[in-house]
């Protein structure tokens, strides 16, 4: 890409070759597949960096072709449909580019755990927290990103109190930044017998799951581990034993569970993986002293706080309050065909970068 008549600088494009450069030098690694989990996350990011790099390699191409026949449309006047066919391609390819500079803050590119609560509303709130639980998983799914039930409590009637899902996919943690924030429902609940309208809300949390977390260190007289029953809801995804782990870090307050391994050591080694993860999280909001600008307010998941509201009676409707994004399916998007709005919500969060 020597003579480029792109701008180098704005695309980072020398960056983006010095990072496939090192993705593609572990893959080459004669123990690279010992962790496939982890060789499985390094190969999709190499290929996604593949992809935009022979993207800005075309585009480039496609630049000084374009110049050429302009040029030629000088003298020739039957090149004016290679133009048109030109320009398109080279459309479609600055659509792609648009996306790719949606992404730019420090943790878009790693893991990351989202955590459902169910919030006000009683038994109708838990059903809630159930059914996005079923959407995320669906998307996951759709979209092929890993996950991992790590915790999950029933409730005792119907739905769920709580879970928490570790997701294994480049980007995940800008994928699913949107989802953070109080989910609200209205429709005619199936728990009342006089099928009266019912509002229930559901939290959601997201977080990055921090490389060199492992630096961490944690003293024994700082946490409190409880070993209790898995809750055994989420079909070939979560384990069904007496093994279940929560620890609690005294000094912070900080709470994890985990339920994901076969044996009560592997969920405790899990388990400390993910408070190290939240512990180091925590520290670099105290350092910056932003101690909401990675994971936002966490707030009670109630009136007047959603971020996004599905509405099933008396109209069908999901909109996010902060793009104002509106879909009428709102079975599609229970479903997990969410992408609509994660899209919109990383034009706006660019355009809240930017100002």
């Amino acid at each position: 890409m020597k003579d480029s008549l792109l701008p180098r600088s704005i695309f980072d494009f020398e960056a983006k070759e010095k990072k496939l450069e090192l993705l593609n030098s572990q893959m080459a690694d004669t123990g690279f597949w010992s962790d496939n989990t982890k060789a499985k996350a390094i190969t999709k990011e190499a290929a996604a960096y593949e992809k935009i790099l022979n993207l800005l390699l075309t585009l480039d191409t496609e630049i000084v072709d374009l110049q050429e026949l302009l040029n030629l449309s000088k003298e020739e006047d039957d090149v004016l449909k290679d133009i048109q066919k030109q320009v398109k391609s080279f459309e479609e390819k600055l659509v792609n580019l648009e996306e790719e500079s949606f992404y730019g803050g420090e943790y878009d590119d790693l893991n990351a755990m989202i955590s459902i609560n169910a919030g006000a509303g009683g038994v109708d709130a838990n059903d809630w927290a159930q059914i996005l639980y079923r959407m995320y998983t669906r998307y996951f799914d759709d979209n092929g990103m890993e996950y991992t039930i790590e915790e999950l409590s029933n409730a005792e009637e119907a739905g769920i109190k709580s879970v928490s899902i570790t997701v294994s996919s480049y980007r995940a943690y800008a994928t699913l930044e949107s989802e953070r924030g109080v989910h609200r429902l209205v429709r005619i609940s199936p728990f009342d017998s006089n099928k009266r309208r019912h509002t229930s809300f559901a939290g959601v949390d997201v977080i990055p799951l921090i490389e060199n977390s492992d630096e961490v260190e944690i003293k024994d007289d700082e946490i409190r581990i409880d070993v209790y029953r898995a809750s055994g809801a989420g079909g070939q995804h979560v384990n069904t034993t007496d093994s279940a782990v929560r620890i609690t870090h005294l000094p912070t307050g900080l709470v994890v569970s985990c339920q994901a391994e076969r044996s009560q050591l592997q969920n405790k080694t899990r388990a400390l993986e993910l408070l190290r993860t939240k512990i180091a999280l925590k520290e670099k909001e105290d350092q910056m002293k932003e101690l909401n600008s990675i994971r936002g307010d966490q707030v009670e998941a109630g009136w007047g706080r959603q971020i996004r509201s599905y509405v099933m009676q008396p109209y069908q409707q999901v909109k996010d309050s902060r793009t104002n994004t509106e879909v009428g399916n709102i079975q599609a998007v229970l479903d997990g065909e969410i992408n609509i709005f994660i899209k919109d919500y990383l034009k706006w969060r660019r355009r809240g970068l930017n100002d």
